[in-house]
């Protein structure tokens, strides 16, 4: 005995312009059919809240699933998986389309070479889900927006769920970003966590969608912004704080990978921030507000 609701859409051109698009949505629980084997042409996550069963992908290898799981089912991919006969499972699916998915597989939070991911906790996905469903009722006008929303927010509420991630994000690279200031080559990273170079390139890929150069250098762009922007310090000192110490090719990476050079960034945060900064922590109660710009 099994129990299932779904609903299935057809969004049109201009919705596929919003990066995702939702195709169709499902909640079911108990012993399921048996699915494929078979090759679709879009993505979908599978969600497998409790209960457990079995997947078997293009190589023929069967892999166990024990909630909570996530099964993402890519483009293109032969897949062929089955709740527990005895036991059966709870699953929610939402079927997804859209040019975000090639930049969102980039990052890592679409992993077609990995089918089955553990998860820590099924719950804020399937909120997410419900959300979907929600939308899905009769005569919504809003329908294909809300429910393409809502896929962008299960993807990220699925990369947070991951089993392979803490609290605080994946391990590795917290230690890279609190690290990331030092003079320290990606060899000097990897032998910090007990790992080859091709070890740590492999882990940074599957938690940041980048390599370990480009997420450090991420962090120290970032943290160089937050300096420009906040302080008065000469541009060398800053090149320096975040590991630089010729400002001259500081200067000229900031204005490749930025767009403007530091000290333009500087004049064009000058002029759109109000009322100067501050380290204090805002009031909910009594938020700050911005004054009027004098004529």
């Amino acid at each position: 005995m099994y129990h299932t609701w779904m609903r299935y859409f057809t969004p049109g051109p201009v919705h596929h312009r919003l990066g995702l698009v939702c195709l169709g949505v499902g909640l079911q629980h108990g012993a399921l059919p048996t699915v494929g084997p078979r090759t679709l042409d879009h993505h979908v996550a599978v969600v497998v809240s409790a209960g457990g069963g079995w997947y078997r992908g293009a190589d023929g290898r069967r892999t166990t699933v024990t909630a909570p799981a996530l099964l993402w089912l890519t483009p293109g991919t032969p897949h062929h998986y089955g709740a527990d006969p005895g036991t059966g499972w709870d699953e929610a699916f939402v079927d997804f389309s859209g040019p975000a998915t090639a930049t969102y597989t980039e990052l890592g939070y679409i992993e077609p070479d990995r089918p089955v991911v553990p998860l820590s906790d099924a719950a804020p996905a399937r909120a997410a889900i419900a959300r979907i469903a929600r939308a899905a009722r009769p005569g919504n006008p809003l329908l294909e927006v809300e429910t393409g929303a809502a896929v962008h927010e299960l993807l990220v509420a699925l990369r947070r769920a991951r089993a392979d991630t803490n609290a605080d994000g994946d391990p590795v690279l917290a230690a890279l970003a609190r690290d990331a200031f030092q003079p320290l080559s990606v060899a000097d990273h990897a032998a910090r966590h007990g790992m080859t170079p091709a070890e740590l390139r492999t882990a940074v890929r599957r938690a940041a969608g980048c390599s370990p150069k480009d997420y450090l250098l991420t962090v120290r762009l970032g943290r160089a912004k937050e300096l420009l922007a906040a302080t008065e310090l000469p541009v060398a000192a800053v090149a320096r704080r975040v590991g630089y110490d010729d400002p001259a090719y500081f200067s000229r990476l900031f204005t490749r990978r930025v767009g403007t050079a530091p000290v333009r960034f500087r004049e064009q945060q000058g002029r759109s921030v109000h009322g100067g900064w501050s380290d204090r922590v805002p009031d909910p109660e009594h938020p700050p507000t911005i004054p009027p710009r004098s004529v």
